[in-house]
């Protein structure tokens, strides 16, 4: 029963991250994970959402809100972002908090985006801890 749970919600998350308007793959160290399926949403010229499913020992998915993505300096397709989100994990422990981001982005010229972010979790539901070192590379294709 909980490998039918984990696979369902493992297509919801990629069903909902195939309408991304930017789709790829996050490396790092995250949670017991360390790749995700990336996907972004925008909201407006300065909001978007950062969602991620991500696969290890178990399933991790972040749903986060970019509140501030503006370009840094006069460099054309640089841009830093910050936001906030839940988060929850799946596998042999159950784990529900919120996460913050804050991240560094380059766009090319061609539809390619690539990212560092780092990324703090307050797991509050199961355990409750305070994770520091979540750091990720974000390599995405915008569309």
């Amino acid at each position: 029963m909980k490998k039918l749970i984990i696979i369902a919600v493992l297509f919801m998350g990629i069903g909902t991250l195939s309408n991304a308007q930017e789709v790829g793959i996050r490396f790092g160290s995250f949670g017991d994970n360390n790749v995700a399926i990336d996907g972004i949403f925008s909201l407006g010229e300065f909001s978007r959402i950062h969602a991620d499913v991500s696969f290890g020992d178990g399933v991790g998915i972040d749903a986060l809100w970019d509140f501030i993505y503006k370009p840094l300096g006069d460099v054309q397709g640089l841009n830093w972002y910050t936001g906030a989100g839940a988060t929850t994990y799946i596998g042999s422990n159950f784990n529900l908090g919120v996460a913050g981001e804050v991240g560094l982005e380059y766009r090319f010229d061609f539809p390619m985006a690539i990212g560092l972010d780092w990324r703090p979790y307050l797991n509050i539901i199961e355990d409750t801890d305070f994770i520091a070192d979540s750091f990720g590379l974000n390599i995405r294709y915008v569309f």
